[in-house]
């Protein structure tokens, strides 16, 4: 929710750099481009990255506590027998 909130904010101020540098007399739209690259896309997905490594984290820990989990049989094999006992004829 935080990174959500961030991102929200963080895009707002730079849309805004970048409508004040393409509204600007003397401003271009490669300015507000660059602008929108360099100001916005590239850092806000390092924040976003950053911000995220405790997700990523927990669910790698969660990951590997779910493969340490024991089989229940302790064989791998199937329980019980997997061929059913032939029957005899009185």
């Amino acid at each position: 929710m935080t990174r959500l909130l961030v991102g929200i904010a963080w895009m707002y101020v730079v849309v805004l750099m970048v409508v004040a540098e393409a509204a600007s007399p003397e401003g271009t739209l490669l300015g507000a481009t660059v602008t929108f690259a360099l100001y916005g896309v590239l850092p806000l997905g390092i924040v976003l990255y950053l911000l995220g490594s405790r997700e990523r984290r927990a669910r790698r820990v969660a990951a590997e506590r779910a493969l340490s989990v024991p089989n229940p049989d302790r064989g791998g094999h199937a329980a019980g027998d997997a061929i059913a006992p032939e029957r005899e004829e009185p």
